[in-house]
């Protein structure tokens, strides 16, 4: 079975580095579903490497999009070096495309060092999994490997990645969220000075 490294999703080109993450999102697509377009499996049986995806993204007419997604079923900073060097790429030789990373806002936490500024002249957005009003509430239905701490490195990456990034968004996911809640995690957003939106769940 040929392995699914892009996908378009809503006009936009995804590309699908792991199935790995450092969440365990109670309402995760994936515990559900094996794509999101209902045409691709996401489910890889191993992680492609840079050739891989710069192949898989010659095979594409990349003129078609404006957009170019890194967001698979997993976590794409998982995998951040393979990930940047592919931007680099794509920047490179196909300036015109915008690149957006949707992430839960730990690779700081999993590289163990600041990479924001990296991210420069190379990443136009920034999307981050908020998901709740607070780091119990987070832990609950996140699940991360980093616990409680999880919280506070995201909102700490938020904030670094604006001074680099022109597009930089904390987003929920209206489920099992109460109104009250939503608008703090507004004010949260407001507070680190970044966009916010609520996603809509899917089944």
């Amino acid at each position: 079975m040929a392995m699914t490294i892009t996908y378009e999703f809503e006009g936009s080109l995804y590309v699908n580095l792991t199935n790995a993450c450092s969440n365990d999102c109670e309402f995760c697509l994936r515990n559900n579903h094996d794509g999101v377009n209902g045409e691709d499996i996401l489910w890889l049986d191993r992680e492609p490497d840079l050739d891989e995806i710069i192949a898989d993204f010659n095979r594409r007419d990349l003129t078609k999009y404006s957009w170019v997604v890194f967001c698979g079923y997993g976590e794409p900073m998982m995998r951040y070096q393979t990930l940047i060097d592919a931007a680099r790429w794509l920047k490179a030789n196909h300036p015109p495309l915008k690149i957006r990373i949707n992430t839960n806002g730990q690779v700081n936490m999993l590289e163990k060092r600041d990479v924001t500024p990296e991210f420069e002249n190379i990443i136009d957005a920034i999307s981050i999994s908020l998901n709740a009003a607070t780091p119990e509430g987070y832990d609950k239905i996140c699940h991360s490997c980093f616990g409680l701490e999880a919280y506070a490195g995201l909102l700490d990456f938020a904030k670094k990645a604006k001074k680099f990034v022109p597009s930089v968004t904390l987003s929920i996911v209206d489920h099992n969220i109460t109104p009250e809640e939503i608008e703090k995690c507004r004010g949260i957003a407001d507070e680190c000075g970044v966009s916010f939106r609520v996603r809509e769940y899917i089944e």
